[in-house]
Parts: C-alpha cells; sequence; structure tokens
C-alpha cells in the first residue's frame, strides 16, 4: 500500500511542515501572551479578575471540547480542508477580539479564534505522521515540539513589547502574518485527498464527549476555589461522570464511533498515552508553584521572573529536536525512558531550592526538569502517533492533546491544593491568613513535598514504562522459543 509519505518529495514534506508549524507557533504564542494583557483589560473595559479570566478559560475550554471531534472530522474528509479552514478562522477571530469594544463581545470573539486555532492545529501531529516517512518521524516531532517551546518563550516577550509600546489589541493582531504563511504553504503544497467511502459523523459523541471534557475541567479549575465538596463541585463531577459513562456506552454501539474505544487495546497506544498524562500532570503542577517561589520567597522582580519562568520552555525546545534525531537512531523506549529518568531527578532538584539559592541555581534545578521532558515528549509522541491506522491519526492527534490538556490541568488542581493545604500544615493550627503570606519556612517545606510527589507521580511513569518494555519484548521471547 502506497503511503502519503512514499509520494511527497522531501521539499514538499518540509515545506507543509513549515506551514504546520507556523500554525502551532502561533497558537503556542497565543496561550502565553494573553495572559500579559490581563491586568490591561480589568483596566480599560472596567471588569473584575473573576471575568476577565474567562478570556484565557473561554479559548482552553472550547479547544479542549472539540479537539477531538476536530480530529475525527479530519479522518473523514481530508486534513488540507480542515486546516485551510481553521487557519481562516483563527485570523477572523484574532481580528475581531483586537477590535472588540467590551468583555463580552471579547470573550464571544474568544471562542471563534479558539474554534479556528482548534481547526488549524488539532490534526498537525496527525499530518506530521502521515507527510514523514516512520525513519524521520521522531525527528520531525522534536522540530514540531521545538516550535511549540518558541511560540510559548516568544508569547510573554512579545505581549510585555506591545503592551509597553501600543496597546492589548495589538497582542490580537501579531499572528496576521503567521496565519498567511500558514494558510499559503498549505493551500499550493498540502495534498488535497480525501479518504475514500462515506461515513457519517457522530454528532452524540461528539456532544456527550464535549460534555465530558467541559465539566471535568471545569470542576478541576474550580474546585480550590469553591471547595470539592461543596454543592456545584459535586455536581459538575457527577454530570461528568455521566456524561463519560454515556460517550462510551455510545460509542460500542456505532458502526461510525467518534473514537473507536478498540484502539486504547493497543497496549503501545494506551501506555504512552498514559505516560504522557502523568508527564504533564507533574510539569502543570510544578510550573503553576515556581512564579510564587521566585515572588514570595526570592521577592525578584516581576520583568526577571518573567525571564527565569522561560527556563523550563528553553530547556524543553532545545532538548526535543535532539530527542526526536536520537528516537529514530535508537527507539523511542530508551530515550523517552531516559527523559523519565531526567525528570524525576529534575523533581528532586526542585525540592532543594531555597531561601539561599542563587538565580544560576535556580535555572540549573529547573531547567533539569524541562530538559527531562524534552527528551521523553518528542520519542512518546512519535511511539502513540505510530501505533494506529493512517486513517485514525486525526483523532488521535486530538487524543494526544486531550492528554496533555487533562493532564496539565489535573496537576494544576491536585499539586496546587497540595501544597496550600501544607502550607497550612506547616504554619501551624492558629494561622489565619492566606498560604501566599504564610511563613517563607512554611512555603518552601510544601514545596519540597509537592516535588517528592510529583518524583512519585514520575516513578508511575517509569513502572508504565518498563511494562511496554517488557510488553514488546514479550512476543519476541514467544518467537524464539518456539524456534
Amino acid at each position: 500500500m502506497t503511503h502519503l509519505s512514499d509520494v511527497l518529495s522531501t521539499r514538499q514534506r518540509w515545506l507543509i511542515f513549515a506551514a504546520i508549524c507556523s500554525g502551532i507557533f502561533l497558537d503556542s504564542q497565543e496561550g502565553s501572551i494573553v495572559v500579559v494583557i490581563l491586568p490591561a483589560l480589568v483596566n480599560e473595559l472596567q471588569v473584575d479578575f473573576t471575568l476577565v479570566q474567562w478570556v484565557v478559560l473561554s479559548f482552553t475550554l472550547t479547544k479542549t471540547a472539540i479537539i477531538l471531534s476536530v480530529g475525527r472530522l479530519g479522518d473523514m474528509v481530508g486534513k488540507r480542508p480542515v486546516f485551510l479552514a481553521g487557519t481562516v478562522a483563527f485570523l477572523i477571530g484574532s481580528i475581531l477580539s483586537g477590535l472588540a469594544p467590551n468583555i463580552e463581545l471579547l470573550l464571544l470573539f474568544r471562542v471563534i479564534q479558539a474554534i479556528g486555532g482548534t481547526f488549524a492545529t488539532a490534526l498537525s501531529m496527525g499530518i506530521v505522521t502521515e507527510i514523514f516517512p516512520a525513519s524521520e518521524r521522531g525527528k520531525a516531532l522534536g522540530l514540531f515540539s521545538a516550535a511549540v517551546s518558541l511560540g510559548g518563550i516568544a508569547g510573554p516577550f512579545l505581549g510585555g513589547m506591545l503592551l509597553e509600546f501600543l496597546s492589548w489589541r495589538w497582542i490580537f493582531f501579531v499572528g496576521f502574518p503567521f496565519s498567511i504563511v500558514s494558510f499559503f504553504l498549505a493551500w499550493r503544497f498540502m495534498p488535497g485527498a480525501s479518504p475514500g467511502g462515506r461515513q457519517r459523523f457522530d454528532w452524540t459523541g461528539s456532544l456527550l464527549l464535549a460534555s465530558f471534557l467541559l465539566t471535568f475541567i471545569l470542576f478541576l479549575t474550580f474546585g480550590p476555589r469553591f471547595g470539592y465538596r461543596s454543592t456545584a463541585m459535586l455536581g459538575l463531577f457527577g454530570v461528568s461522570l455521566l456524561a463519560l459513562a454515556l460517550f462510551i456506552n455510545t460509542e460500542r454501539r456505532l458502526k461510525d464511533p467518534l473514537l473507536d474505544l478498540s484502539i486504547f487495546r493497543n497496549a503501545q497506544f494506551s501506555l504512552n498515552l498514559s505516560m504522557r498524562f502523568v508527564g504533564f500532570i507533574v510539569i502543570g503542577g510544578v510550573y503553576l508553584l515556581l512564579p510564587f517561589y521566585l515572588t514570595n520567597l526570592l521577592q525578584l522582580e516581576p520583568v526577571v521572573v518573567g525571564l527565569l519562568l522561560t527556563t523550563t520552555w528553553i530547556s524543553f525546545g532545545v532538548a526535543s529536536p535532539f530527542a526526536g534525531t536520537l528516537s529514530d537512531r535508537f527507539g523511542y523506549r530508551r530515550i523517552a525512558g531516559a527523559g523519565l529518568i531526567l525528570m524525576a531527578f529534575g523533581c528532586y532538584t526542585v525540592s532543594t531550592l531555597s531561601l539561599e539559592t542563587s538565580i544560576c541555581g535556580y535555572v540549573l534545578r529547573v531547567a533539569t526538569l524541562g530538559l527531562g521532558m524534552g527528551l521523553f515528549q518528542s520519542p512518546n509522541n512519535s511511539a502513540v502517533m505510530g501505533s494506529v491506522p493512517r486513517e485514525r491519526l486525526g483523532v488521535v492527534s486530538g487524543v494526544n492533546v486531550i492528554g496533555r490538556t487533562l493532564g496539565r490541568t489535573s496537576g494544576i488542581a491536585a499539586l496546587g491544593a497540595l501544597w496550600a493545604s501544607r502550607v497550612m500544615a506547616h504554619s501551624g493550627p492558629d494561622y489565619i491568613g492566606s498560604v501566599t503570606e504564610a511563613a517563607a519556612v512554611a512555603q518552601i517545606a510544601a514545596l519540597r513535598e509537592v516535588s517528592y510527589t510529583a518524583l512519585a507521580i514520575i516513578a508511575v511513569a517509569l513502572i508504565l514504562s518498563a511494562w511496554g518494555i517488557l510488553e514488546a519484548r514479550a512476543p519476541l521471547r514467544r518467537v524464539q522459543g518456539g524456534t
């Protein structure tokens, strides 16, 4: 059977890859640049923090809710039309967001922007897997991860400059040239062939999955504020479980389901997806606490804090391309396993942060965590995407993104709540202030305990990795035993 990677020239592959990376760079930058303007929106649009945070949440929740449906649509009608339509919608949503006269319209336009961004990026890893042969897939996915990292690094710097010299509105206009480049390259070089055969889109499954993801992420997001045992939070959690149960039941009965649940019987797919989820629990939770350490305990200026917070992004971006290339040569299991070990060591180094830690000491400790994640993620992505049939690449690309989003959100909620509870425990029963105003010794002790917990979570991923290695060797031992 002839695959797309066999008929594309090297030049065409990399031009398509440039189109994808332009889009994913812009999407990653969008996620980090918008946070910079929230204080300006509070003042200019005369809104409170509770409402303005939905400028971020509306984008994240919309993307998470529809990403798997978009992946399925790409598998059905072809990835090129979905990618092109998404690029245009993202551009329109960005321009409208920059022109929004009030917070209500800004939130509406952010939803449009998120829908466009999802259409443009949900299929990205699927397209990369499809256009590159297996011998080059790790390298390509490593460079793809580097583009994500560069977007995360560029966002805060560019946002600060635009806010300083122009206005918050220009943050939404800055992506215009990237969108144009991405659209042109995709329109010119991306093949337009669509899958054969008639398939029905699973609207019921799509609605149920969106309901599950929305309610579960809202539960994780607002649980620390309102209390996980409050009536509202328990109600959200109950609705999410019901929606998940109905979704699974629906998918089992349909001929053309949104998500073919049989792919989870593939041990390589399920184990590597689980490790991805676990890895992002650690990254999400630990990264949440670092700004509080730098600001409250080391008492650094905001500009310095912003620079230091890019340490993880930079080290991640440096490691990712090398990890992808090495996985093509030595296999993904060894490189991903080495990445997990380095992440575990990074959790330990973070646990040694103290009031006496220098800026150089901070960078060295936190960079280890980013290097480990970069070394782990590219081979892991390659393993996940390479373990399923090509006609399911769009859906699996969406599943991969959902794993990252749920992992990061779960880490923020769980490790953030653990840190707060341990700070209060170390502060003593008579302390009545907020956790961020507690004594430095209490905050440091809580950070150390969270780091040890993160290390234990990484240990779970290492066990899964070892299990995957044993599962892969089992068929070989059976073949050797039968000869």
